[in-house]
């Protein structure tokens, strides 16, 4: 399965915000096994995100939008969503209750404060398209045909993807290995390794670790072993002293 991102906001193209979900949602994707061939960042662009959601929407198995969802004026991405599918934004009895639980939750946490919302507005996907319920926040994402639309604050975007984990799925699956012999010096069998097997090698330099580690990605289990198993042979022939790992990357950190 090949998922494209699109992650929306102004605040992640002038750096005011680190773009971690879509690090965070790619690694996830990756432990499910499916591809990551696109992550794309855009502005609060009504026109520019419809333009892309279409084309993304055709190009791959599935699309997941975050980011620009709410209330503020630059949140136009159901807006331009909806667009991309030709549908008008309504909100439906189940996200028009959940803005209303929520609402009730947080005036009963702050009840000096009174609350303006537009609670229809803050409901509101495109028509004919499946909720996806806010139970970290308040503005609903949705699927619509195979584009997710999620939120952009990190702790909702997590709740409401675990919601929905279990729709992407694929065959990738990837082990990681780890040398202290210098990049230069392994890239014979790197070459070789994908020359001889199905296979993928990445090599990520970590000077602060004092190592290289790498990444084999492959769709069969059998041809990934057979390749690490070539490798660390060989790598290791030639008294390059190399480790194996079957942990994946740590989650990156979340600020959006």
């Amino acid at each position: 399965m090949e998922v494209a991102l699109i992650t929306v906001g102004d605040e992640l193209l002038s750096g005011d915000t680190v773009n971690t979900n879509a690090n965070w949602l790619a690694a996830r994707l990756a432990d499910r096994g499916a591809t990551v061939p696109r992550v794309l960042t855009l502005p609060d662009s009504r026109e520019t995100i419809t333009s892309h959601v279409t084309e993304y929407s055709e190009a791959f198995d599935r699309v997941i939008v975050t980011g620009g969802i709410g209330g503020t004026p630059d949140d136009v991405t159901m807006e331009a969503v909806a667009d991309a599918f030709g549908r008008e934004l309504a909100a439906s009895e189940l996200t028009r209750e959940a803005v209303d639980r929520r609402l009730a939750e947080i005036e009963q946490r702050i009840p000096d404060r009174e609350i303006d919302v537009d609670r229809e507005a803050e409901a509101a996907i495109p028509a004919e398209s499946r909720p996806l319920i806010n139970e970290a926040g308040l503005a609903p994402g949705c699927v619509v045909a195979n584009v997710y639309v999620l939120p952009g604050i990190p702790e909702e975007l997590k709740a409401m993807f675990e919601s929905v984990a279990e729709e992407f799925a694929g065959d990738r699956r990837s082990e990681f290995l780890y040398t202290v012999e210098p990049e230069a010096n392994i890239v014979w069998a790197l070459e070789e390794a994908m020359d001889r097997f199905a296979v993928t090698v990445g090599c990520y330099p970590d000077r602060e670790a004092d190592h290289n580690r790498l990444k084999l990605t492959a769709t069969d289990e059998a041809v990934l072993t057979g390749a690490v198993d070539w490798l660390l042979s060989n790598i290791n022939a030639s008294d390059t002293p190399v480790s194996r790992d079957w942990n994946t990357d740590e989650p990156a950190s979340t600020d959006q």
